[in-house]
C-alpha cells in the first residue's frame, strides 16, 4: 500500500485565466517545485485521469455541463473572477477526475491517503454555476463517487479562507454528508454564516464558523478542539475529504488571516488522526486556494509530511475573545443537532 498518494498532471498548467490572475499556473509549478527539492519519504506520484460524464452529472446539472463543455479551446470569461483559456475545460474535466481517482484508490486500499495536486479549485462551483476561480466542484465530485464506492458517511472539510458555498448547496438537505467549513467571516462570497446548518433531513450537517480577519493558529486550534473533532466523531465518517485552501495563511494577499504552514500541518494532522480513528486512516486532500507562492508550497509540504506520517504538528495554546464569540455562535447554532455540543 502506498502511504501518501500525489495526483497531478501537466495539463493543470494550462488552465490560463489570464496574466494578472491570482489563481495562476505558477501556484502548482511552486508546489510540484518544493516537492521535487524537498522529497518527502513514503509518498507516491502518478498522473490523473479525466473525470466520465456519469461523475460529472452526479453532482452537476445538464445546463452547467453543456455550458462548460462549449468553453473547450476557448477564452472566455465566466464572471468577473473566472476566466477560461482554450485548455480550461479539460483540465477541469481532469481534477475532476483526480478527485474521485484518489477516493477510488484510498477507498480500494491501495493508498491509505492521497492529495489531489489540481486547478482549477472547485469548491465554489455550484451543482448548476461556475464561479470564484472554480468550474467543477471537485470535493463534491469526490464526495459522491465516494457514496458510490460504499462510504455510508462522508465528512468534508473545508479549510479555505473562503466559504465552499458550492460544496454547502450541493449537501443542504443530506445527512450521508457533512460539510464543515472555516472561513474569514464576512468575506466572498458572502455565505458561511453560524446559522446556516442545512435543511430538511439536512438539518444540523453543515457545520458553519466564520471567523475574524486575523485568527491566528491558536484560534483554529480552539475551533478544532470544541467544534470540529467533537461533531465529526460523533458523525462517524467512512472517508475524510478536505478542501485544502491556503489562502489563510499569514502571508496571502487575499485572505486576512495568519495562520503559519505549521498551523496548516496542525489541522492535518487532527483531520489525520480522526480518519484513523474513525475510518482505518481513509483521508483525501483536495488542492483549493492559496496565493502567496512561497506560503501555498510550504504550507501544502507541512500537509504531507504530515500524512506520509514524516511529522506531527499540534496547535499552540489560546484563542482571541474575538474567535471564542464567533466559535460561540456556531456551538449554539448546532447544539440542538448534536449532543455532543451540550444543551
Amino acid at each position: 500500500m502506498t502511504q501518501t498518494l500525489l495526483l497531478t498532471d501537466p495539463l493543470f498548467l494550462r488552465h490560463e485565466p489570464g496574466p494578472e490572475h491570482p489563481e495562476r499556473p505558477a501556484r502548482l509549478e511552486s508546489v510540484l517545485n518544493l516537492l521535487e527539492k524537498e522529497p518527502i519519504h513514503g509518498t507516491e506520484r502518478k498522473a490523473a485521469r479525466p473525470a466520465t460524464e456519469e461523475e460529472l452529472a452526479a453532482t452537476h446539472t445538464p445546463r452547467l455541463r453543456e455550458y462548460l463543455k462549449g468553453l473547450r479551446g476557448r477564452h472566455d470569461v465566466i464572471d468577473p473572477d473566472t476566466m477560461t483559456s482554450p485548455d480550461s475545460y479539460d483540465a477541469a474535466v481532469l481534477a475532476a477526475g483526480a478527485s474521485v481517482q484518489a477516493v477510488e484508490e484510498v477507498m480500494a486500499g491501495r493508498a491509505r491517503n492521497a492529495f489531489v495536486l489540481a486547478r482549477p479549485p472547485g469548491h465554489h462551483a455550484t451543482p448548476d454555476q461556475a464561479m470564484g476561480f472554480c468550474l467543477f466542484n471537485n470535493v463534491a465530485i469526490a464526495a459522491e463517487a465516494a457514496r458510490r464506492q460504499g462510504a455510508e458517511r462522508v465528512l468534508i472539510l473545508d479549510w479555505d479562507v473562503h466559504h465552499g458555498n458550492g460544496t454547502q448547496a450541493a449537501f443542504w438537505t443530506r445527512r450521508d454528508v457533512l460539510y464543515m467549513s472555516s472561513h474569514q467571516y464576512p468575506y466572498y462570497p458572502g455565505t458561511g454564516a453560524p446559522h446556516e446548518v442545512g435543511e430538511g433531513l439536512g438539518a444540523g450537517y453543515t457545520v458553519n464558523c466564520g471567523l475574524p480577519e486575523g485568527a491566528t493558529d491558536a484560534d483554529h486550534g480552539a475551533l478544532y478542539h470544541d467544534l470540529f473533532v467533537p461533531v465529526a466523531e460523533a458523525f462517524r465518517p467512512d472517508l475524510v475529504l478536505v478542501s485544502a485552501g491556503f489562502d489563510a495563511h499569514r502571508e496571502d494577499p487575499i485572505g486576512g488571516m495568519v495562520l503559519t504552514e505549521r498551523g496548516f500541518g496542525a489541522m492535518c494532522t487532527a483531520m489525520r488522526d480522526l480518519a484513523d480513528r474513525m475510518c482505518g486512516g481513509k483521508l483525501v486532500l483536495l488542492l483549493e486556494g492559496g496565493y502567496s507562492l512561497e506560503g501555498l508550497s510550504r504550507s501544502v509540504h507541512a500537509c504531507v509530511e504530515v500524512m506520509a506520517g514524516e511529522m506531527k504538528d499540534n496547535f499552540p495554546d489560546g484563542v482571541s475573545r474575538e474567535a471564542a464569540a464567533a466559535l460561540q455562535l456556531s456551538r449554539e447554532a448546532l447544539k440542538k443537532h448534536w449532543s455532543v455540543l451540550g444543551r
